[in-house]
């Protein structure tokens, strides 16, 4: 079956289980964007619309009616799906609409829920960036399909660290995240930087090439790699 397909047969099947409201916010609530959204970023990384749910209503602080553009329930888990359009957000909103809008998330977040907000730019002409952003997303919440090594698990979490962190990370930094040795911390930013996913960041004038201090092996004459720098499109490899 085909998105097209999928999708139609999708819709169908929302609409005959509401009335009322509910029914009419659907028909008239799930768009081009929310269409556009699951045909270009969630078919191609999860190749099925199960658990997804459009226009899904929750209660705000108020008691109010909040319908996020979608939603994702695979049993415990609740993450809401915003599509926002630069122009209608901007030309909307209002200091009482943005108050509002920053208590609902926050209030949907102590109800155990996450909000997840897509720009309808990047949906319609960068969607291989909202494809690595939300498989970093869901990979929070699913297990691997297959065993992972322990080495493998360490050197992704490195990478979260170093997306985390902004500034190139020293072995120093590493040493205190992992409650490791200096030595173990070093071979593992090595091995990050010989499969591409880190790359060394050199410093100093380093004249002296008698010892490089612990933080790698010597590069370059007169310069010695102190700390290490993300590679670019570096997000697809933390899935």
């Amino acid at each position: 079956m085909n998105f097209e397909e999928a999708h139609e047969a999708w819709i169908r099947h929302h609409v005959g289980k509401r009335t009322g409201e509910r029914k009419a916010r659907l028909e008239r609530g799930h768009g081009h964007g929310e269409a556009l959204f699951l045909r270009n970023v969630w078919w191609p990384l999860r190749g099925s619309l199960e658990h997804v749910h459009p226009e899904y209503e929750v209660l705000d602080w108020r008691g109010r009616s909040y319908f996020a553009d979608l939603a994702w329930l695979p049993g415990p888990i609740k993450l809401l799906f915003e599509i926002k359009g630069f122009a209608a957000h901007v030309r909307d909103m209002d200091r009482v609409k943005f108050c509002n809008e920053l208590n609902r998330e926050t209030f949907l977040h102590a109800m155990g829920y996450r909000v997840i907000s897509f720009a309808y730019d990047d949906v319609e002409q960068r969607p291989d960036v909202c494809v690595a952003l939300l498989r970093m997303v869901l990979s929070r919440y699913q297990p691997h399909p297959s065993p992972v090594s322990r080495s493998l698990l360490a050197e992704k979490e490195i990478v979260r660290f170093a997306i985390r962190n902004v500034r190139p990370i020293r072995p120093k930094d590493v040493e205190r995240h992992f409650e490791i040795d200096h030595r173990t911390a070093v071979h593992m930013l090595q091995q990050l930087c010989a499969k591409g996913w880190l790359q060394p960041a050199l410093s100093g004038d380093g004249s002296d090439s008698r010892s490089d201090g612990g933080a790698g092996p010597v590069r370059d004459r007169g310069k010695r790699i102190v700390k290490y720098e993300l590679v670019r499109d570096v997000m697809d490899l933390v899935e």
